[in-house]
């Protein structure tokens, strides 16, 4: 029996995000400062305690799904088909950025400031080989504080798998973490009651911050007007991106449901709860557990999901492997840098590698824009600082995309073993 509307998720969760807008307008950040730490606090402090499940959780979760299949072969089939099917989309979603950022040429009207040099920015991505070190584990606990998911990824599976030759003997652990798995569920339930007010904290805070110094006569924001010139200023830019992004479901997720049988709409409504988390707060972190419930009620086996969907925060970030490129040929275009296709493709294959294991480092795609340019001898730091003004309205699109990749990644590996459906339970009539 459904619910009534007014008491779905859903609905609250878009009420948190009009009552953010509305009152992150009316309460701008140096008018109200008192309003604008609440807002900042609701924010915070829904992401945070998402951060604080996501290990316990996902180590649990891998841990029972490989125990469960039993057989190492088994895994690594499993594990071989999502990486090649990440690798597949992230490449597509390289061109469409290729393609979008030569087609509408978005940074060609964008004002750069050479003298700008933001902090932080100097970082250098990783390399493959850095990568590959990077995946194994040195220190659990310095990867769970730093939410530093790969090598938590690769130290459950191994464990999952050594449990496995045990026997007997290993039944007594799976038993173990089976019931931390089903506890963190329950604990993650408890936590995703508060959506709404995370998504409203989270919208309020960024308005709020976006209308400070446009404090109208009447309390609004008479900086609509400004906020409205900010998006002008950038609109192309902005345009692009979510056009690039709106092709890639389209032109890529949507005929990858149609050839695997998937219904598009019954995906998009299993999993429209964590999209619109990942899109109010730009963090796939905060969808990451409603992501996992999700694609499993719809169909995908949880030892599938808990493997596939940890990896692809790492390996499958299509909207912001997209944005990488596009944003990096915008910095060369308000340069005004001719980039040879040559040296684009060189720099899409440098981004192809960089893009992988950066899950958990803050505006890790800044990082990796800021140390690409360099390498290519363009103002890295002034492009950047140019990014900055609407990186927060493009990375809340970008994030969303990355949550239904690897939620669509998760269903097609799952059809791809064939086990998709098969721990769904019969309706009780």
């Amino acid at each position: 029996m459904n619910r009534p509307w007014y008491r779905s998720s859903t609905f609250w969760i878009f009420v948190g995000l009009f009552a953010g807008v509305v009152l992150g307008g009316f309460l701008p950040q140096d008018a109200h400062p008192t309003s604008y730490k609440i807002f900042y606090f609701c924010s915070k402090a829904f992401i945070g305690l998402i951060k604080g499940l996501i290990v316990p959780l996902l180590f649990s979760t891998i841990v029972v799904g490989i125990a469960q299949t039993g057989d190492a072969k088994a895994v690594g089939r499993m594990g071989i088909k999502a990486l090649l099917y990440f690798e597949l989309v992230t490449t597509i979603a390289l061109f469409i950025g290729l393609g979008i950022a030569n087609t509408l040429k978005p940074g060609a009207s964008l004002p750069l400031d050479l003298t700008a040099h933001p902090a932080g920015t100097l970082v250098k991505p990783l390399d493959g080989w850095d990568i590959a070190l990077h995946a194994l584990p040195t220190n659990l606990v310095k990867h769970a504080a730093e939410g530093d998911i790969l090598p938590l990824v690769v130290f459950a599976t191994l464990f999952g798998i050594s449990m496995t030759r045990l026997g007997e003997r290993g039944k007594v652990v799976l038993h173990f973490f089976e019931s931390v798995a089903q506890t963190m569920f329950k604990y993650t339930d408890l936590v995703m009651k508060l959506t709404p007010i995370g998504v409203f904290g989270a919208m309020a805070y960024n308005v709020s911050h976006m209308a400070a110094g446009h404090q109208g006569a009447s309390g609004f924001v008479s900086g609509w007007p400004a906020v409205v010139h900010l998006l002008a200023q950038y609109a192309r830019l902005v345009g692009s991106l979510y056009l690039a992004l709106l092709l890639l479901v389209v032109l890529v997720f949507v005929p990858l449901m149609w050839i695997t049988r998937t219904p598009v709409l019954g995906f998009l409504r299993a999993i429209r709860e964590p999209m619109i988390t990942a899109f109010s707060t730009a963090s796939s972190e905060s969808a990451l557990p409603k992501l996992l419930e999700s694609v499993v009620k719809f169909g995908v086996p949880r030892r599938i999901a808990g493997f596939v969907i940890p990896t692809g925060y790492s390996f499958n970030l299509d909207g912001s492997t997209l944005y990488l490129v596009l944003a990096t040929l915008t910095i060369a275009q308000a340069a005004h840098i001719e980039l040879t296709f040559g040296q684009q493709v060189a720099m899409m294959l440098t981004l192809m590698l960089t893009s992988k294991g950066v899950a958990g480092v803050p505006r890790a795609t800044l990082v990796i824009i800021a140390a690409t340019c360099d390498g290519f001898g363009l103002p890295g730091g002034a492009g950047v600082a140019m990014l900055l003004a609407v990186d927060e309205i493009m990375d809340m699109a970008r994030t969303s995309v990355n949550v239904m990749g690897n939620g669509l990644a998760s269903v097609i590996v799952a059809k791809w073993e064939g086990a998709f459906g098969s721990e769904l339970e019969p309706d009780a009539g």
